[in-house]
């Protein structure tokens, strides 16, 4: 489950978000399932610029695995090309596990590349 607007919803200065809420909730994969099955919610505060800041509530407060849903919805996230950063606002994912994904994305990318190559 998620809560927020509808696709590209402007804000109070006018700018534009930069991918909908609902392309982010069809992006995290199996951990939207999870969620809703366990009353989790997903609250996609805001996407402008393409960081997209994100609160994980209802069911996810207090649950142990909530910093592993954190992780697997930031590296599927951070694999789109509209996606600059993910942030959740309070805190779910610790940094040695963004610092863990990022270098996954990255060895990742350099695969892909030598592969090509």
């Amino acid at each position: 489950m998620f809560i927020g607007g509808g696709l590209h919803e402007l804000h109070e200065g006018g700018e534009q978000m930069a991918i909908s809420k609902e392309k982010i909730i069809a992006e995290v994969g199996p951990v939207a399932e999870i969620l809703k099955a366990h009353d989790g919610i997903v609250n996609v505060i805001d996407t402008t610029d393409g960081i997209i800041m994100i609160s994980l509530e209802g069911g996810c407060v207090g649950c142990s695995s909530t910093p592993m849903t954190a992780m697997q919805m930031y590296y599927h996230l951070m694999q789109l090309e509209e996606v600059n950063d993910v942030v959740f606002v309070n805190g779910e994912l610790p940094e040695f596990m963004r610092q863990f994904i990022d270098q996954k994305i990255a060895d990742e990318a350099e695969e892909a590349t030598a592969a090509a190559g």
